[in-house]
């Protein structure tokens, strides 16, 4: 079927906008899918019903027309991202959702054997499932979600079904749990037990575009957090190794749990303003909090009032809530809005005043 792969590139701007015609049922759909170059792409469709081809060959040549009018030429071919069927849907699946730990506790786990430490990824969480010859996206609300192609081929040359969990970074599916295999579920299972059958699953078929998330314990833990402090990754996940996995976030602790090298968090834009800036609020119980105003970069759209974003900071301000420093991240279509707290926030040291 018909496909484009077409690049913005000026200035800081480094944008990808894929595509593309596909057949569905009786008829043909037009799927289109952009962002930044070597991002998880976010995926749409110009038809809600298979139509002619006649009627999307049309659709999808003023697309491209629209596009190239917009300084966009066509380039190499990324791969195309293909948008799920059913995507408000529900599957029926929940991620393990983690909580944060301070530095206290990070100088425990480090040198805990009962846990075991892998990176944790700057990327968008996604389960992927193989039932049969059908490849399905599952993101942390556990609704649809896009697949980009390169992904979904590998996932193919698999001959068993499976369900999987990872983090999405471009065209590139980082694999740290394996939950079923098979007709088995092993979501009762210790975790050491998923992750060493993740690993013979994994050294049973070619898969480019998966990789293996590996695993650190005491000693060589240490080692590892202090490299992937200095490469500047994005952070850390504890894991015990005798726990099940367990769906949902729970309200304190939990057997899975992160450290972030830098801040992160997600924020509700209130209001747009001038020179690309937007407003940014949290909630606090039923309060709503200001959170300050972050500058979209170039190659990012200016989001919309209600618009869940994420955004990096290096503290926020106890008296005020507003982040220091913030550099946004790009939106968020998987995080609710009541997700978007104030309880997210690490606040500037206080000084202690002397006497």
């Amino acid at each position: 079927m018909d496909s484009t792969t077409l690049y913005f590139c000026q200035g800081p701007s480094d944008k990808v906008y894929q595509a593309s015609i596909q057949p569905k049922d009786q008829g043909f759909m037009v799927h289109f899918a952009y962002g930044r170059r070597g991002s998880t792409l976010t995926t749409g469709s110009k038809t809600s019903a298979p139509v002619e081809y006649q009627i999307a060959k049309g659709i999808y040549d003023k697309l491209i027309k629209e596009k190239t009018a917009k300084g966009y030429t066509p380039g190499t071919d990324a791969g195309t991202t293909t948008p799920p069927d059913s995507p408000g849907q529900h599957r029926g699946i929940h991620c393990q959702l983690l909580n944060p730990i301070n530095e206290q506790q990070l100088n425990q786990l480090l040198f805990n054997h009962d846990y075991w430490m892998q990176e944790k990824f700057d990327g968008r969480r996604l389960l992927i499932r193989k039932d049969g010859d059908q490849i399905t996206g599952i993101n942390r609300l556990g609704f649809p979600t896009a697949v980009p192609e390169a992904i979904v081929r590998n996932v193919a040359k698999y001959p068993r079904s499976f369900l999987l969990d990872g983090e999405a970074v471009g065209d590139t599916f980082h694999a740290f749990d394996l939950l079923t295999i098979g007709p088995e579920d092993m979501r009762h299972l210790a975790f050491s037990v998923r992750y060493l059958r993740l690993r013979d699953m994994l050294n049973a078929f070619d898969h480019p575009h998966i990789r293996e998330v590996r695993v650190f314990f005491p000693p060589q833990s240490a080692g590892w957090f202090q490299q992937f402090k200095n490469e500047g990754k994005e952070g850390v996940v504890f894991k015990d190794k005798d726990a099940p996995y367990t769906t949902g976030r729970p309200n304190s602790g939990g057997s899975q749990l992160k450290y972030k090298f830098y801040e992160t968090a997600s924020f509700v834009v209130t209001k747009v303003n001038d020179q690309r800036s937007v407003s940014l609020i949290l909630f606090e119980g039923d309060k709503i909090r200001p959170a300050g105003n972050v500058t979209i970069p170039p190659n990012h759209d200016v989001p919309a009032p209600g618009t869940v974003v994420e955004c990096r900071y290096l503290y926020a301000f106890k008296e005020s809530g507003s982040i220091y420093q913030p550099v946004f991240l790009g939106p968020r279509e998987d995080i609710r809005a009541e997700e978007c707290t104030t309880a997210q926030l690490k606040y500037k040291a206080e000084v202690p005043v002397s006497a």
